[in-house]
């Protein structure tokens, strides 16, 4: 077990990181760059402009300011809350349409000190104020709501840079906290999948910057396993470029399917394509 005062994966610190290199990037753009299309399908690089913004107002409202404004009503399941967010989501975005580009680079600017800041005032180890349900959980610890938060941002980021062309985030110290936190959906994308007690599937993520992560067959679920003796019945490898897309909906399983490296068990191999490590 990890020792409780190990955060396992440290995010904290890059929030300033990435908020500079964002507000750089907004700076730098066209009016045309501002209008171009994404990955995220109903969304031009100013409506996620737009929703990185909502994402420090609302951290900042219902964290810090203990305000949850709108309440979700008659959520009974995933969908439900998954139908929930992409609303006010929707609402959001259509609402800022009226504000400019630069207005937009002024208020993430601001938000996203203060919410930086706001986040280093959390214990790691105190349950968060939601939980990481992509991954699973019913309750999450506050180390791992701040990581989902950094892959928020990372994510969104990447998106905007992947529509204009410009360099992406894909080092190890941004990439990799990012990879390893969406791996946190990789048991639970599993456990619906039938297989034999002791059965171990790993998944890599090519070069440097990625890593390697090995889920085992229990008796009733699958865990995160560091060390085995016996052979893996699938591996799956995938590229940086393609993990980001694949893994938030930016590109299909079929897709990926042609592009991901696969060793024994197919089938079994294929289930990690429909790792969504983002709230859809």
């Amino acid at each position: 077990m990890l020792s409780p005062k190990i955060v396992p994966i440290k995010t904290v610190h890059l929030f300033s990181i990435l908020d500079e290199l964002l507000i750089d990037l907004l700076n730098s753009l066209s009016d045309e760059e501002w209008n171009a299309p994404t990955v995220a399908r109903k969304w031009a690089v100013k409506d996620i402009a737009s929703h990185l913004l909502d994402g420090n107002l609302r951290g900042l409202s219902i964290s810090r300011d203990q305000y949850f404004g709108e309440k979700p009503e008659n959520i009974n399941s995933y969908g439900d809350l998954v139908t929930f967010l992409n609303q006010l989501n929707m609402s959001w975005t259509n609402a800022t349409k009226r504000l400019s580009p630069v207005v937009l680079t002024q208020l993430l600017e601001t938000t996203g000190k203060q919410y930086s800041e706001h986040l280093q005032t959390l214990n790691p180890f105190e349950n968060a104020i939601f939980s990481v349900a992509w991954a699973g959980e019913e309750t999450s610890l506050n180390w791992f709501h701040i990581a989902r938060e950094y892959t928020e941002k990372f994510l969104h980021q990447q998106q905007i840079r992947n529509a204009v062309g410009k360099q992406a985030l894909l080092t190890k110290t941004l990439f990799h906290p990012f990879i390893s936190t969406f791996m946190y959906a990789l048991p639970h994308t599993y456990k619906n999948t039938a297989a034999e007690k002791g059965t171990i599937v790993t998944l890599i993520v090519n070069s440097d910057i990625g890593g390697q992560w090995n889920i085992i067959k229990e008796e009733r679920e699958w865990k995160f396993i560091e060390s085995f003796d016996d052979e893996q019945s699938a591996i799956i490898k995938i590229d940086p470029d393609d993990a980001w897309l694949l893994f938030s909906k930016g590109m299909t399983p079929h897709q990926a399917k042609e592009k991901v490296t696969i060793i024994g068990d197919k089938k079994l191999a294929e289930v990690a394509l429909n790792i969504v490590a983002v709230m859809a």
